[in-house]
């Protein structure tokens, strides 16, 4: 059972260090797109043992949206879609003991959108995004058998 409390977005589980955001556009990184947002991932293992096993980095363009209230909304909207829906995400990450997921959210189009189809889109990228995950350690668990 889910309480209020786990349904938080805190400063450690933003992802703020350069090096961290180098390395995550860098190359190397998988993308899945449920429109109108794009997210960016990558497994890497953890330097930082304050750092969350998830970090998210929210993008709106300013070449979408001229006006900082309107970037503002959706990077709000993006923000409370995921603190909603991350959990089965941080339980799947349970697995990965010194690995941590760096995530960024990035919006693609000029429109804003409801909510609903926000978080809808996001129930969709997470989904996806925790299947890719399990599939990845079914794969690294199938190596290590076999050696």
């Amino acid at each position: 059972m889910s309480t209020d409390r786990n349904k938080t977005f805190g400063k450690k589980e933003h992802l703020c260090k350069l090096t961290l955001i180098e390395q995550l556009f860098g190359g190397g990184a998988k993308a899945m797109t449920a429109w109108p947002m794009r997210m960016v991932f990558l497994l890497v293992d953890k330097k930082d043992e304050q750092a969350s096993s998830v970090q998210v980095l929210i993008s709106v363009s300013k070449r979408y949206f001229k006006h900082a209230v309107k970037r503002n909304r959706v990077k709000r909207q993006i923000r409370e879609a995921f603190r909603y829906q991350k959990q089965e995400l941080e339980t799947c990450m349970q697995n990965y003991v010194g690995k941590q997921l760096l995530v960024a959210f990035v919006w693609q189009t000029e429109q804003l959108q409801p909510s609903k189809l926000v978080s809808t889109k996001m129930t969709k990228l997470l989904d996806r995004l925790v299947d890719n995950i399990k599939e990845m350690q079914s794969e690294t668990v199938m190596k290590e058998s076999s050696l």
